[in-house]
């Protein structure tokens, strides 16, 4: 707190300093400045260009408030259903997780700022996350939670952050195996290393992987550091040697060189993330532009229509029609900032709570966007939100044309505890007594339609089977512009896209990880990754589990046929291949090379083979379809059955057919053998799914492997 921002170098000599703030989804602490949809919502779209286009913004956002390094994107997995920061990041499959992760990296740094891609790794929970050690085995490290970091290190990333929780008994930003051993050898890494705000534990973080520490002292106010004084002793008494200062500084100011930070037109901070009233260190920039445009585009993309019972949706022009839940309303206390870090519930969800949010400029509520579309409409237009006066809903139901019900689950960072849930949810049910809400308005009404906000899963049992709900529309945390773009959705000016970033089960005791309680913050609260390989539908796949909704599911107003599936190896198309005989050893089996950078190597990557197909749009209206495609390994590899290896988007007008092209490299068809220490094909035969989720397969075909 002794700078402008929530982390701070200060100027030495000719060198202006940097400034580092959160988070991941906008300017923290900051006024004037866009609140966009969390990176759930980005994930949602299955659009790589908005994902892009979102980092941009969000880059140039940071830069024009004079941002040095943006502390996002978050790319942890979410392996809890009711982990508190899941809403942060981009999901529960390590594929997805990573092409969000690199086209939002890409997208920031093409904008000036450096990129910090965070929580490394393994922080998949806010209980004891200072004292909880996640044991977790080398195939599983590499296969599912390396896997976004190394797609970041791809796009060229400046910064990574390690996190609070140890990593098989070992505190993440003292580990030399996940920092120096995979992230800087196998990776590739060239930039630099920052700890959690006080995640380091010892000088000697120095020597496995640590190159910056934050926010500096031991403890907050401490004026001591681990660095500093400390590290200079370190290295005059030769405990570390003075080349791997040199190291660490060069990684730092490498960084901020590449963003080109260095320019003497790089704006200087103009805000104050601790005084904020105070004049004389705010300037009050308005960064905003037109980005809330672009957050309505993502808005609309990321919802996810679940349920339509006899096309219940999309609305048109009804004549009554009733808005129900507190979801639905505007803050009625204090505006949309009422609460430090949203760290409270008033009015419709937009973001969670915690150090990832930031202020709202402005946000559009339901009821403000509903009802002036009613206006347009003719509708009259009604409203309900005392969630816990069940009466009073289901009468105000009583001869709707539609009864709109809202509800929501929130979440956030464990150093805020709401209503009861201390960072993660307690449990998976709607909160503001939302299930007894829906049953209440549709036993009333038999056209209600459910609309949800939340962090994460839920479980809908309660009354997703009720014949009188005839429409769900999954939301999740849009930001500012929520209100806008469920009326776009919902009355069919933007035909639903959106397709779930998890499996929504039918009972929380289906999914293959829980929440890990206990712990007394002194002692290790041992965390074993038992599941392995198999997160989320990988689970459901293997045991044969029904989801509720599967992971990569979202219906639409209009149907998609597929066909003529071909699958081709991808020629050199240079004649003289380098990197010939990798491939060719990769082809027999045997295992790859080791060494900098080995993970993130070129001919592991490159198009290997070429994924076509046919779509086309068989329904009335235009649409986007998201053809998702799963490969399945060979049987004895001890892969799940389905593994999400490609996607894109196409958008058709009704009868327009486009061919599809969907690449694989040998990354994307390869396994981690632990006994060798590098990506290996698995013996056997490999076939793949093309489909609209990972449970709706259209074509199948078998790899020429």
């Amino acid at each position: 707190m002794n700078g402008r921002c929530v982390g701070n170098i200060p100027p030495i000599d000719d060198f202006p300093g940097l400034c580092l703030e959160d988070s991941p989804l906008g300017v923290r602490f900051a006024d004037f400045a866009t609140v966009f949809p969390a990176a759930i919502n980005a994930a949602s779209t299955w659009k790589r260009s908005l994902l892009r286009a979102r980092g941009v913004a969000m880059g140039k956002e940071h830069v024009g408030k004079g941002v040095n390094i943006a502390l996002g994107p978050m790319m942890n997995i979410g392996r809890v259903a009711q982990g508190g920061r899941n809403w942060e990041g981009f999901g529960a499959d390590p594929f997805l997780a990573g092409v969000g992760a690199y086209e939002t990296i890409l997208g920031m740094q093409s904008a000036g700022v450096q990129a910090c891609a965070k929580h490394y790794i393994n922080n998949e929970q806010e209980n004891q996350r200072t004292t909880e050690s996640s044991n977790v085995d080398d195939r599983t490290e590499h296969e599912i939670y390396v896997a976004p970091f190394l797609r970041s290190v791809m796009a060229g990333l400046a910064s990574v952050m390690c996190s609070y929780n140890l990593v098989d008994g070992t505190y993440a930003c003292e580990n030399n195996n996940t920092l120096n051993g995979i992230l800087k050898n196998e990776l590739g890494f060239q930039g630099f290393v920052m700890s959690d705000w006080s995640a380091q534990h010892s000088t000697m973080s120095a020597m496995t992987g640590l190159d910056m520490t934050m926010p500096g002292d031991i403890f907050f106010d401490s004026n001591t550091s681990y660095f500093g004084a400390n590290l200079t002793a370190y290295v005059e008494n030769g405990t570390i040697p003075e080349a791997r200062v040199d190291d660490m500084a060069t990684r730092i100011l490498a960084s901020w060189y590449l963003l080109g930070q260095d320019s003497p037109n790089y704006p200087k901070t103009n805000f104050n993330a601790f005084l904020p009233l105070d004049e004389a260190t705010n300037e009050h920039i308005d960064v905003q532009a037109n980005h809330g445009k672009l957050v309505r585009e993502i808005d609309r993309s990321s919802i996810v229509l679940l349920k339509n019972v006899n096309d219940a949706l999309p609305l048109k022009k009804p004549r009554k029609l009733v808005l129900i839940g507190s979801d639905a309303a505007p803050a009625h206390i204090a505006g949309p900032n009422g609460f430090s870090d949203q760290g409270g519930v008033d009015g419709v969800l937009a973001i969670g709570w915690g150090s990832g949010t930031a202020w709202f400029t402005y946000k559009i509520s339901p009821y403000e966007a509903f009802q002036a579309r009613a206006r347009v409409d003719h509708t009259s237009f009604s409203w309900f939100f005392d969630d816990f006066n069940l009466v009073g809903a289901a009468t105000a139901a009583v001869q709707q044309d539609v009864a709109i019900v809202f509800l929501q689950s929130d979440s956030g960072e464990g150093y805020i505890t709401v209503d009861g849930n201390a960072g993660d949810r307690n449990n998976l049910t709607a909160w503001l007594n939302g299930d007894a809400l829906v049953q209440a308005v549709a036993s009333q009404n038999n056209n209600t339609i459910v609309v949800v906000n939340s962090v994460g899963p839920l479980i809908l049992e309660p009354w997703i089977n009720h014949p009188n709900v005839t429409a769900v529309v999954w939301a999740g945390l849009e930001g500012a512009e929520t209100g806008n773009a469920l009326v776009d959705v919902i009355y069919g000016a933007v035909n639903p896209s959106g397709r779930l970033p998890y499996t929504i089960a039918k009972s929380p005791q289906d999914y293959p990880a829980q929440l890990v309680l206990g712990g007394n913050g002194v002692e290790i609260l041992n965390i074993t990754y038992s599941e392995g390989l198999f997160v989320d539908y990988r689970h459901f796949d293997a045991a044969n589990i029904a989801p509720r909704f599967e992971f990569g599911f979202g219906m639409s107003y209009t149907k998609f046929q597929y066909s003529g599936l071909s699958i081709t190896p991808v020629e050199d198309v240079g004649g003289q291949d380098p990197d010939g005989q990798l491939e060719a050893n990769w082809l027999a089996g045997k295992p790859g090379p080791q060494g900098v950078g080995s993970s993130t190597a070129l001919w592991l990557h490159r198009p290997a083979y070429t994924v076509s197909f046919r779509v086309e749009n068989t329904g009335q209206v235009a649409g986007t379809e998201i053809p998702q495609v799963y490969v399945h390994f060979p049987a004895g590899a001890g892969e799940p059955p389905s593994v999400l290896r490609g996607f894109t988007d196409v958008e058709l007008r009704p009868g327009e057919e486009q061919s599809i092209n969907v690449t694989l490299s040998r990354y994307d068809l390869s396994v981690w053998d632990v006994p060798s220490q590098s990506w290996m094909r698995a013996s056997g035969t490999y076939s793949l799914s093309v489909g609209a989720s990972s449970r709706d397969f259209r074509l199948e075909g078998t790899l020429p492997v």
